[in-house]
């Protein structure tokens, strides 16, 4: 073996060693609810870095990661949209008890550049295409409520829920669908997070006003999967979360401490 040849593999045993992650990273999972794609993605990072540890992400609905769990998918972190979608969980065994980190409310947006939905009433005019997430889905649900709330109050008519409820063109799975299918055009108007109003959506969409006695809060749980195979990694990311650090991530995307 010429010298040459020898310090090129030094060099590149050197540089592997130095990407490598430390002996003791963890391989973490964290299944997280779609609305929190972005702030988790970049709470992500930062938690990588400061730790050393490696996080993979499964962003989907609340319900659709409530069900993988019970069928025994492997995680170690799961962060829900609502406690209907965690409880359960917390009841088989198969969570900790875990606690809310961050609160989320409703919007209104429709396509910029048309005008078929300028205001909340105009969800309930014959005609229009609203879009929902599935009433199974945390933010669905919420939507549903708030429908209702503002049917209850007569302020445009008592079968306002009903006649909007009737304009729904699709069920989405998840919040980000809902939001891109306005992105998109495919709808006049839907009801989605405020979080879902992302920098990369806002230059498609307007936000139309929803007065604040109808608006619907939702506090999203954390906790550690009993079965983690990553405890202690999963109790550190935890604790990230919780941390001044990882809230003002979490608020820089929109979301309100709990």
């Amino acid at each position: 073996m010429t010298r040459l040849l020898f310090r090129a593999l030094l060099r590149g045993l050197a540089l592997s060693l130095l990407l490598a992650p430390p002996a003791q990273a963890a391989r973490l999972t964290v299944f997280a609810a779609s609305s929190l794609t972005d702030a988790f993605t970049e709470l992500g990072k930062a938690f990588d870095a400061q730790s050393g540890h490696i996080t993979t992400f499964s962003f989907a609905g609340s319900q659709a990661l409530r069900t993988q769990l019970e069928q025994g998918a492997r995680a170690d972190v799961y962060a829900s949209a609502n406690a209907a979608q965690f409880e359960p969980l917390v009841r088989a065994g198969l969570l900790d008890a875990g606690q809310g980190f961050v609160k989320n409310r409703l919007a209104i947006i429709a396509p910029r550049g048309t005008m078929a939905v300028t205001a909340l009433g105009d969800l309930g005019r014959p005609g229009v295409k609203l879009v929902l997430a599935d009433r199974n889905v945390p933010v669905g649900d919420l939507a549903r409520r708030m429908l209702a709330a503002v049917g209850q109050s007569g302020a445009y008519g008592p079968d306002f829920a009903a006649r909007s409820l009737k304009n729904v063109v699709s069920e989405e799975p998840n919040a980000r669908q809902v939001a891109l299918k306005v992105g998109l055009g495919e709808a006049d108007a839907a009801v989605v997070y405020a979080t879902d109003v992302t920098p990369a959506l806002k230059p498609r969409v307007r936000v139309i006003a929803l007065p604040s006695r109808f608006n619907q809060s939702a506090v999203y749980p954390l906790g550690v999967l009993t079965g983690a195979r990553e405890g202690a990694a999963a109790q550190a990311f935890v604790k990230f979360v919780l941390s001044p650090a990882g809230q003002k991530i979490l608020r820089r995307w929109g979301f309100q401490a709990p």
